[in-house]
């Protein structure tokens, strides 16, 4: 609702006096928008999850917009408390990668992300669930979310940027990889197959870094699930430099595919129930069997309009 206000959830143990600018360029700029601002800050009194339900609760109550400053697994945290309420959403990014708020063309740098937040409507934006967990860019298990845990011990360790991301991608690369059998139910149809990563995304842009044409699914309104096959060290090298170069697509033991639903459980033998499966970067366990869709109502995103 225009002056409402900004319930903003918003990390407050980042950079070292970052947070306490980032608040006050903020403040700021909702006075000029005559919109009053509560900060609903992440601290370790006040988890992510507890944050993002107060903020939607104040937002309800006051006709306002719900507001997230962070990355993409803050982002998710918060879209996971919104979807569903009614409120609008809104995303002032500052991640490493950034992938929801480029893909629907929310700028990275403060000052243009507040002005598309303050200034435009909402729009409805799809959502992807697993076991009804939201994940707005990614979902996985198996290699990719090993991945991701590797990329986060070696950013405690050396720093958050690309270069170290890339070394922790090596490394999840070339360690040894059990391999899974699994049996996929979608359209009405069942494959039983042996693959080192289910990836599903939710997000165009990352396909096209990657080159996955099947990513164009995602605005017919569906996900689309990317599997690879077991392969040697050197072979998983390859595939990573074939993603590097934007021809993920060429790659002999890639498998794509799109739907609305899918089913995902062990096939007869694996005894694997509870797997570790990394929704927007951040790593937990679910219980098999995995069932993949899009979110029955969207998300309702101020974004700038779209392009035609």
């Amino acid at each position: 609702m225009p002056g409402g206000p900004l319930c903003l959830v918003l990390n407050a143990a980042s950079g070292h006096g970052e947070a306490g600018a980032a608040v006050a360029e903020i403040e700021q700029a909702c006075a000029a928008a005559g919109r009053t601002l509560q900060v609903f800050a992440i601290d370790k009194r006040h988890p992510p999850q507890q944050q993002a339900g107060a903020a939607v609760a104040a937002a309800q109550a006051g006709g306002g917009i719900v507001g997230v400053a962070g990355g993409d697994g803050t982002i998710n945290t918060v879209a996971q408390a919104t979807l569903g309420s009614g409120c609008a959403f809104g995303v002032l990014p500052q991640g490493t990668f950034n992938y929801f708020a480029r893909n629907h063309g929310i700028p990275t740098e403060m000052e243009g992300a507040l002005r598309v937040l303050l200034s435009q409507p909402p729009q409805p934006v799809q959502v992807g669930l697993v076991n009804d967990r939201v994940f707005l860019v990614n979902a996985s298990l198996g290699v990719y979310a090993q991945l991701l845990e590797d990329r986060e011990a070696f950013k405690s360790r050396y720093g958050r940027n690309r270069f170290v991301a890339f070394g922790a991608a090596l490394r999840t690369l070339f360690g040894q990889h059990r391999p899974w059998d699994l049996r996929l139910a979608w359209g009405g149809e069942v494959h039983s197959l042996r693959t080192a990563s289910l990836f599903v995304g939710n997000n165009a842009l990352q396909f096209e870094q990657v080159g996955v044409a099947e990513g164009e699914a995602l605005e017919g309104g569906s996900l689309v699930a990317v599997l690879v096959r077991p392969m040697h060290r050197l072979a998983r090298l390859g595939l990573l430099l074939r993603g590097a170069a934007s021809r993920l697509d060429d790659a002999e033991k890639v498998q794509t595919l799109s739907f609305r639903s899918l089913d995902v459980a062990p096939s007869r033998g694996a005894l694997r129930r509870r797997v570790k499966v990394a929704t927007d970067g951040e790593v937990g366990f679910m219980q098999m069997p995995l069932r993949f869709r899009v979110a029955p109502e969207p998300l309702w995103l101020i974004r700038p309009p779209a392009v035609a």
